[in-house]
């Protein structure tokens, strides 16, 4: 039941001290698209004073039940259903603090894109911060060859999915009251975007 993703291991521990600086120091963090339920594990274990939730589509369940199983941690939730295709309205908390969305905004449709910020800008009090982590094409540079490949890889999967431009990303974001407070460099050509609720 337990599932493996490659580069949840890889990009665990340099998007940790990210979230260590940015998030807030006490109360429920809602993770948006958990996967294989690796993040949320890690997560929630160096972040004791968090509670981490973790949601995806129902069939991921089994996996992350299973990472948090072989963690047992109190401050590590059950898995909620949040699809981000069906509705901003339709999301299983009412609030929180933080919003975490790993490598997920390049892979749902622009649909779900605008759910997440609709959604994030719902849930999030002032204060409250969303935080990104994956690639991101910009306007005032050339997109690295990497991502140019991985982006071709994605729409060759899915035409509904790729690389998203940061600035239509960002509009969505101040559409909802979500104000651009950090855009940081990460490993293999990823980023680390982080919103302050206003």
């Amino acid at each position: 039941m337990k599932q493996f993703s490659p580069s949840c291991e890889r990009n665990k521990d340099f998007i940790l001290p990210v979230l260590q600086e940015v998030l807030p120091a006490v109360g429920t963090v809602l993770e948006v698209g958990s996967g294989t339920g690796q993040h949320a594990a890690f997560f929630a274990a160096h972040l004791p004073q968090l509670v981490w939730q973790p949601t995806d589509l129902p069939g991921n369940f089994p996996s992350i039940r299973a990472w948090a199983a072989e963690v047992g941690l109190a401050n590590l939730r059950a898995p909620l259903k949040l699809d981000l295709l069906a509705s901003a309205e339709r999301w299983p908390v009412s609030s929180a603090a933080a919003v975490v969305c790993i490598n997920t905004v390049h892979i749902v449709a622009w649909k779900g894109v605008e759910n997440l910020f609709a959604g994030a800008g719902r849930v999030l009090a002032p204060g409250g911060v969303l935080v990104v982590y994956g690639a991101y094409r910009y306007a005032t540079r050339p997109l690295e060859p990497s991502n140019e490949t991985f982006d071709q890889w994605l729409k060759a999967r899915d035409p509904a999915s790729g690389v998203r431009d940061f600035e239509a990303v960002n509009a969505l974001a101040q559409q909802n009251a979500l104000l651009l407070s950090g855009d940081r460099a990460m490993p293999g050509n990823n980023r680390s975007i982080w919103w302050i609720k206003t």
